[in-house]
């Protein structure tokens, strides 16, 4: 509606004033005047009628409309060369020709109507563009011209006062001069919008190929300058790679200074990528942590070394925060045509690479190779599977007894998950937890070990604890003492009965978080246990400052009781902190009998191990109940061929 407003008082003044100054050049041989009234009229008439007539031809409701606004325009400009007209004052008799006025009124709307129909097509040519202006102008300049034919002035004196020559060149150089603004005013908002709608425009198409945070080419970008690498590739029958790269260690960044830290250290980064760049390279940033690389080569050194120089970028430590951090990244890269024949398969084989080189714990660039990709292609499958077993239902829950070593007596199980695969059997917690972690079902397990290790204990005729282990990611999960408040209430366990056991990474790094969230759990009832005991922080600062309920000696000290004398040593200590802490001491993979003797000997409380009992699923508990007791662990059970005791919790 603007530009119609523009374009109404740019063509309206511009027809206004050609009226003007060809009537001035008109001569009837007798003295003229005009009057000021009539000739700002015009002038008004000419502008509101053509408004009208623009705002009516651009409705497009339909294809009348443009020839019925075009229509309109023509009636605006008779209407405003006849106000003009009246303020024509002749000494003389007027006579009109009202067939002349009939015609020139029907050649100006006939010229318009076509003019704006030509002008409102969907698809405008030059030629239909020219068209349209030649219409315009006939339909203005036949108009006049028609219109003035219709005019007819008779002296009625023969003597006439004489006419001030300057006062009219004056009245012409005036409306010539707001002519000249009028449409002046018009053209240059036109070039102002043209700047600054070229100025918008090239922000735009920035904003829609660069990433906001970081200002470095962001996914479409990307895309179109694979497509691009990829066609030239294949005109000048070379090669290029494609990096994708992963930042390793950003989620402690976000976690432990927050996201605005996590936004900093990306803008940093990408600074320091874009000046490593050189020649015809490309980064760009897809989302998240995630970048990728693109470089032409022809020696795969070539990429090996930018590689290197993007890797020295993330391995350099940046101040973040008043801190000092250094994320690391992990790289993986695929090379066309070698590795791929597409370029969707090409970034897919990247990204391959790059994964293996993630789950290697590798900052340097990884290769695809056809091993990696099965390689990776079978844990994203297994994944896949353990999410599903998940959904389903298709897990297991196996219990390992815990007893007292002094009396032989059994004090509760741990609950241990286990997970057999339909097609590759049996999978080790070793290998499915990681993966758990790896793709955010760590929390979902947890949570279902839980609900399903109560849900048996609370079916037990005796009333034995139930140990579960808890994830560092579920305990950092504010909703976990909810969590376990209903687990109780659905299941009807006892609180006192279940124990949930953490490791002291899961308390590392928010101290004052998890001493907030360990005290909740202990409202409800329900008993702490410190995980792993000695193959961790081991802080003593952890046992002052958490209400734990339990340690649990780590394997790794029982394993070398026997042989090492620092082991034993240890041992002596962790058993001594205990009596000193009051806190009950577990002792973890008891395997044969001496073990057995030296930790009864040396006062721990409780036991747990193959000796005294392995993993087994719930049906088979109350038969290893009533077989187990005191004079048994007495014959040195050995562990005989040993399966892999994975827990939900890792560090």
């Amino acid at each position: 509606m603007g530009w119609q407003f523009l374009a109404a008082v740019a063509g309206g003044g511009g027809v206004w004033a050609t009226h003007f100054v060809a009537m001035l050049a008109y001569q009837p041989q007798v003295p003229v005047t005009f009057d000021p009234a009539m000739t700002v009229l015009s002038l008004v008439v000419a502008m509101a009628g053509l408004f009208g007539a623009f705002l009516v031809s651009g409705a497009r409701a339909s294809r009348v409309f443009p020839a019925m606004g075009g229509a309109l325009a023509g009636l605006s400009i008779a209407a405003m060369h006849f106000t003009g007209m009246f303020a024509y004052r002749v000494i003389g008799l007027v006579e009109w020709r009202h067939d002349f006025i009939a015609a020139a009124i029907l050649l100006a709307v006939v010229c318009s109507s076509a003019a704006l129909s030509l002008l409102c097509r969907r698809h405008l040519g030059s030629s239909r563009y020219w068209g349209a202006v030649a219409l315009m102008v006939a339909g203005i300049v036949s108009l006049h011209f028609t219109a003035m034919t219709a005019f007819r002035v008779t002296p009625m004196a023969q003597t006439f006062p004489e006419v001030d020559a300057h006062a009219v060149v004056a009245l012409a150089l005036a409306i010539a001069v707001a002519a000249i603004i009028i449409v002046g005013t018009g053209l240059t908002s036109y070039l102002i919008d043209i700047n600054v709608r070229a100025d918008s425009n090239k922000q735009i198409r920035h904003m829609a190929t660069h990433d906001a945070l970081t200002g470095l080419p962001n996914r479409a970008s990307f895309k179109s300058r694979l497509a691009e690498a990829h066609r030239e590739a294949r005109e000048a029958d070379g090669k290029f790679a494609v990096i994708v790269i992963d930042l390793n260690r950003f989620k402690d960044i976000n976690d432990t200074l927050g996201h605005a830290a996590g936004d900093e250290a990306l803008k940093t980064l990408a600074r320091r990528m874009a000046r490593a760049l050189e020649g015809a390279e490309f980064v760009a940033r897809l989302g998240g942590d995630e970048f990728a690389a693109i470089r032409r080569f022809e020696d795969k050194s070539e990429i090996a070394a930018f590689a290197d120089r993007l890797a020295g970028v993330f391995s350099q430590p940046m101040k973040i925060s008043a801190m000092e951090a250094a994320v690391g990244a992990s790289l993986g890269a695929a090379v066309w045509p070698d590795d791929a024949e597409d370029v969707d398969e090409l970034i897919n084989n990247a990204d391959l690479a790059m994964y293996h080189a993630k789950v290697g714990y590798r900052e340097t660039i990884c290769f695809y190779d056809a091993e990696i990709g099965a390689a990776v292609r079978k844990r994203r499958q297994l994944a896949e599977a353990l999410r599903y077993a998940l959904e389903h239902d298709e897990l297991e829950v196996h219990y390992q007894v815990q007893m007292s070593l002094a009396a032989g007596e059994i004090h509760g199980y741990e609950a241990l998950l286990r997970w057999t695969h339909p097609q590759f059997g049996p999978i080790p917690p070793s290998d499915f937890i990681p993966l758990a972690e790896e793709n955010g079902l760590i929390s979902s397990l947890g949570a279902w070990v839980l609900r399903r290790a109560c849900m048996d204990a609370a079916e037990w005729e005796s009333g034995y604890r139930v140990a579960v282990n808890v994830s560092a990611v579920q305990f950092m999960d504010s909703n976990l003492p909810r969590l376990v408040h209903e687990v109780l209430v659905e299941t009807g366990l006892a609180p006192h009965r279940l124990e949930l056991e953490l490791t002291e990474t899961a308390l590392v790094k928010d101290k004052s978080r998890s001493l907030h969230v360990m005290r909740q759990i202990k409202a409800l009832g329900v008993a702490m246990a410190l995980d792993d005991f000695g193959s961790g922080y081991s802080s003593l600062e952890t046992l002052r400052t958490f209400p734990f309920d339990k340690i649990k000696l780590d394997k790794a000290f029982v394993d070398g009781i026997q042989e090492d004398r620092q082991s034993m040593a240890i041992v002596r200590a962790v058993l001594a902190l205990g009596k000193s802490l009051e806190i009950p001491v577990l002792a973890e993979g008891i395997e044969t009998g001496d073990q057995m003797s030296i930790l009864r000997a040396e006062g721990c409380d409780e036991g747990q191990g193959y000796l005294l009992g392995r993993p087994m699923p719930i049906g088979d508990l109350a038969r290893h109940g009533r077989s187990t007791r005191a004079d048994a662990l007495q014959d040195g059970e050995k562990p005989g061929d040993a399966v892999a005791t994975g827990k939900v919790a890792t560090a």
